[in-house]
């Protein structure tokens, strides 16, 4: 299927293999810009103290043809990460690259959550999900698909149908490329927003604020929601052939 335009910028891609592979980077950004970086993130954790500057894994480059993607990825810190889309995402071949699990319920509603107040995007509303990390490294590779699952679980408690089919999406723009697998569960829309919420309710310190049910184009939230979302849910509500 060929790509297509998505909104705010994005476009889509069908994919019918993902692979993903770990490689040595010099980010000639980065090092230009490590005063800035500082600044930027002492700010950031004036603002919220419980931030932490751990290692991430960023894009830096991505080939894709005949429905293929293969992205390569290398190594930084939290604080360099945040300068750089704080910066507005400069151009260039580094992105922000992160899989995530899309949870569609029985009636064909999309679950989402909305980030805690402690987070680093707080209030905003997405997919449950999460810039991959050292620990998605499988030897040479990363391991987009087990990110995903993982965040899903950490997140809202829920584990993948047996018969979820392997499909993924690739949502680009806005210096983000958006690796996104819909999956459907048994449940109707309130029922598995329940089910998620009393997972976060058992949670000392949970990450999201809130569980929230998108139906249709209405409930698309252009404040809070970012643009991949935004994106995501035009074409689920209003598919194009």
């Amino acid at each position: 299927m060929p790509e297509r335009g998505g909104a705010a910028g994005f476009t889509l891609h069908p994919l019918r293999r993902l692979t993903a592979r770990l490689v040595p980077y010099e980010w000639d950004w980065a090092r230009a810009e490590a005063r800035a970086i500082a600044e930027n993130w002492a700010r950031r954790v004036a603002e919220r103290p419980g931030l932490f500057d751990g290692p991430v894994l960023l894009a830096c480059g991505l080939s894709l043809a005949d429905g293929a993607c293969e992205a390569r990825f290398f190594e930084t810190t939290y604080a360099r990460f945040l300068a750089f889309r704080d910066a507005g995402r400069p151009e260039g071949p580094v992105a922000n690259a992160f899989a995530a699990i899309v949870p569609r319920s029985r009636d064909g509603a999309v679950l989402l959550g909305e980030m805690g107040g402690h987070t680093a995007n707080a209030g905003q509303v997405y997919f449950p999900c999460g810039t991959p990390d050292p620990g998605d490294v499988r030897g040479a590779g990363v391991d987009l698909a087990g990110s995903a699952v993982r965040e899903l679980r950490e997140e809202t408690g829920l584990a993948l149908p047996d018969d979820a089919p392997e499909a993924w999406l690739l949502l680009r723009g806005e210096g983000q490329c958006a690796f996104l697998r819909p999956v459907a569960f048994p449940e109707a829309a309130d029922a598995l927003r329940d089910r998620m919420e009393a997972h976060r309710a058992r949670e000392a310190e949970p990450e999201l604020a809130r569980i929230v049910i998108a139906r249709s184009l209405g409930d698309i939230d252009p404040g809070r929601m970012p643009g991949f979302v935004r994106a995501y849910l035009a074409q689920a509500f209003c598919p194009r052939g």
